[in-house]
């Protein structure tokens, strides 16, 4: 594995300049249905040709979690990335599985894998340590969020806490998962959105934070808690019930975009609160990037879930919920106009053995090699096999190359 020196880049853990890939979801080698254990976390780590498949590494619960009164987490679940303390190296935040009996209040289940030139660390993580006074209730805390939420150039954590407010965590943070200072604030919703990165929506200097009133996974109505010297307090922007916000920018003018996943269609929100026809595409996972290098952001609508009520249109696509899945993501690029539902198209099928329907996911889109196209990786699987297929589509100025640069599958991660 290449040894850095400490980067800039979002996803570098081993500070060599290029952006690796989180691999949460893992088929354990055979049947997977016959393993218990959560296989673990895979990291594939990048270089100036891309990412490269077999630089690899396996994170697990038994060699890699933190344990809680002497018990280790069986669940172990990667996060967001971010450099929480400044050394050039991007963190892992994963979520666990400490032991609880219900009384009082629960522990922290968030914990901390520092970077380093030789990547993540190898030894265990370190428990995210949240003051008591920076916690509210006896709710778990969860939704763990990155972000310069007040400016000062030092990464923070945001985490749930009861009813609508977050612990709010100031950055700089200690090797032992220590804040530089805590707080609770009130935020307008419940629970913190996932985001493919730190958000700027109002281009002040501080990071926003997506508060949302229900949590992943359900349609809900989402709000902007902006960023400032105190933090994500102040209410901003609202947006419609869906299941996923993304931003960028769609379309020539000032200020940031959005677009909702409605379900059923896309609701684009060009420089916030400009609305604009909903687009007859069905989706409810959005990722935003520069796949063609134009200027414009680009978008990927997907079904993380697979189940068809979330099918992207085209030829083929099944219209029927609860019908097998034989969808996938589709690429919607953005204009000088902005996002077109005529523009839409579906992209090819990775080729993966087996029979049943596929599923596609997207794990992430982002410019691994360096050429100013985002690239797009995407998960398929067939829910009759144990076969699996992660491919990466590098970005050209028509959108994600149907031919994948890379190809591998989870259980190499698990494999001997």
């Amino acid at each position: 594995m290449p040894r850095g020196n400490g980067s800039r880049t979002p996803y570098d853990f081993n500070g060599d300049g290029h952006p690796d890939l989180v691999v949460n979801d893992l088929l354990a080698p055979g049947d997977r249905a016959a393993h218990d254990d959560d296989p673990g976390i895979g990291i594939v780590y990048g270089s100036a040709r891309g990412l490269v498949p077999g630089t690899r590494q396996l994170l697990t619960p038994s060699r890699n979690a933190a344990p809680t009164k002497g018990v280790v987490p069986a669940a172990f679940e990667a996060g967001p990335a971010c450099d929480l303390d400044g050394d050039g190296f991007t963190d892992l935040v994963v979520t666990a599985d400490p032991p609880y009996d219900g009384i009082g209040r629960p522990p922290v289940p968030v914990q901390l894998l520092f970077g380093s030139p030789r990547g993540l660390a190898a030894g265990r993580a370190v428990p995210l340590r949240i003051p008591e006074r920076a916690r509210d209730g006896n709710e778990w805390p969860d939704q763990p969020t990155c972000g310069d939420f007040d400016g000062d150039g030092a990464t923070d954590l945001a985490v749930t806490a009861s009813g609508p407010r977050v612990s709010y965590l100031r950055g700089p943070f200690t090797r032992r998962g220590a804040p530089k200072a805590a707080t609770v604030l009130d935020v307008p919703g419940t629970a913190l959105a996932p985001l493919a990165g730190p958000l700027d929506a109002d281009r002040d200097g501080a990071d926003d934070l997506l508060v949302r009133t229900a949590d992943p996974g359900y349609a809900a109505t989402g709000r902007l808690a902006l960023g400032g010297p105190r933090g994500p307090a102040r209410a901003g922007t609202g947006f419609p019930s869906g299941h996923a916000v993304a931003f960028g920018r769609f379309r020539r003018g000032p200020g940031t975009d959005a677009v909702v996943a409605a379900g059923s269609r896309l609701l684009p929100r060009y420089g916030l609160t400009g609305g604009a026809p909903a687009l007859p595409v069905r989706g409810r996972a959005l990722y935003a990037g520069d796949i063609t290098a134009d200027g414009y952001t680009d978008l990927v609508v997907g079904d993380p879930t697979g189940t068809n009520d979330s099918a992207a249109p085209g030829p083929g696509a099944p219209t029927t919920p609860g019908a097998p899945l034989t969808l996938r993501p589709a690429f919607l690029p953005g204009s000088a106009t902005g996002l077109s539902a005529g523009s839409a198209r579906l992209l090819p099928p990775p080729r993966l053995p087996g029979s049943g329907p596929p599923h596609t996911t997207v794990l992430a889109l982002t410019d691994y090699d360096g050429d100013h196209h985002a690239d797009l990786v995407l998960l398929t699987r067939r829910r009759t096999s144990t076969e699996d297929l992660i491919t990466v589509h590098p970005g050209t100025p028509t959108g994600p190359s149907p031919s994948p640069s890379a190809a591998f599958s989870t259980t190499t991660f698990t494999d001997g």
